[in-house]
């Protein structure tokens, strides 16, 4: 490029004013979020919120309520009756969505509104896609709508973050990627598809055992075994989307290596659920893991557990340093704060990095929950944008 001669202006510096039309989508948002994240509130409280003048804050409530996003849901008791006084809030029916949590032999939907309210839960129907879809739109019928806005599936197995296609996966059914095409061919929503433990550390995040923190590793411990990363307030997924595949982990006192096809050998083998159970076995209790968990094969399996889910723990401190782990899943949720305290012990005596570790507060319910918090923000990131 010629050089600019002395009597061509320099381009501006800095940031352009926005345009007042942009500057509208801005405050809109902004009021929005408010909206959903605090409730109801009168123009008064969104004024003091959003350090908006008066006027502009009365053309954004006229605005968004003429475009169907906010009504008024009530009056404010603490101030005097009148048009000062009016709650509003958004309009929750604008949009419905819906939630699905699918495992390797279950699935289930949670059809929502647009504030992620629950309003219908149903079992789908597995290695039948279509009846599946059928089930969920039942189930949207029942909760009011018409049609789904957005869909949030978690589901086992790898999914391309630069695609969000769920790959195939050795060892789970094929019905699992039948689902989501059938999701994505028959209904008219937007379909989202992310890793099942991903989408728990986000609600163990946001509602859970993680809320203060902005860096931990959540270790799912169910049938099968799997790692989610936050760093810094971000989820990692990888390059690939395999990041937290920490059932493939070699570790000592397995029987072999695991391989590309099989976990068999590595940390799946000595902390998932048929590998705990066979574990409370040799101590004695012969009842499901998770009764033996809970303290029904006694301290003694409850020590061994802990020494062996230490072992997983201390390769996250050593690579990651998170600060934290949370042992999610039934298991976890099972364990509880005793089981976290006994591999916070034993992790002390692995590693020189400082790591907490803390019991899940969601359970297995966290992949649902964390599907709903998707499927939500997913919606309102596009209503608030075009409102």
């Amino acid at each position: 490029m010629a050089p600019r001669g002395p009597s061509t202006p320099a381009p501006p510096t800095g940031p352009s004013p926005a345009s007042p039309s942009t500057a509208r989508a801005i405050n809109d948002r902004l009021a929005l979020r408010l909206l959903q994240e605090e409730g109801p509130l009168t123009a008064a409280q969104l004024k003091t919120r959003t350090g908006l003048s008066r006027p502009t804050v009365a053309d954004l409530v006229e605005r968004l309520a003429r475009a169907g996003m906010i009504e008024v849901v009530g009056e404010s008791g603490a101030q005097r009756r009148g048009p000062n006084a009016r709650l509003y809030g958004i309009v929750a029916r604008r949009a419905f969505l819906a939630a699905l949590d699918v495992r390797t032999d279950s699935a289930t939907a949670v059809v929502t509104d647009l504030l992620g309210r629950p309003l219908t839960r149903t079992a789908l129907p597995v290695d039948a896609p279509e009846a599946a879809v059928a089930e969920l739109r039942r189930a949207a019928r029942v909760a009011g709508a018409d049609e789904l806005h957005t869909v949030a599936v978690g589901a086992p197995g790898l999914v391309s973050p630069a695609t969000g296609e769920l790959r195939d996966t050795t060892g789970l059914p094929a019905w699992h990627r039948e689902l989501v095409a059938a999701l994505q061919r028959q209904l008219p929503a937007r379909v989202l598809v992310e890793n099942e433990t991903n989408l728990a550390a986000v609600a163990e995040q946001r509602l859970g055992a993680a809320r203060d923190l902005d860096s931990f590793v959540l270790l799912w411990l169910g049938a099968g075994v799997g790692a989610a990363v936050v760093l810094d307030g971000r989820l990692r997924r990888g390059a690939s989307g395999g990041a937290g595949e920490i059932g493939f982990l070699p570790v000592p006192g397995t029987v072999g290596l695991p391989s590309a096809a099989d976990c068999g050998g590595g940390f799946h083998s000595l902390v998932g659920r048929d590998a705990v159970t066979a574990l409370a076995a040799e101590h004695g209790f012969t009842g499901p893991a998770e009764e033996a968990v809970a303290g029904g094969a006694g301290e003694p399996f409850l020590d061994a557990l802990a020494e062996r889910l230490a072992l997983g723990a201390a390769a996250v401190a050593a690579v990651l340093d998170p600060g934290c782990v949370v042992l999610a899943g039934g298991l976890g949720l099972a364990g509880g704060p005793p089981l976290a305290a006994r591999v916070a012990a034993r992790l002390t005596d692995l590693t020189p990095v400082p790591t907490e570790v803390r019991a899940t507060a969601l359970g297995d319910d966290a992949v649902l929950e964390g599907a709903r918090l998707a499927a939500r923000d997913a919606a309102q990131d596009t209503l608030f944008t075009t409102a």
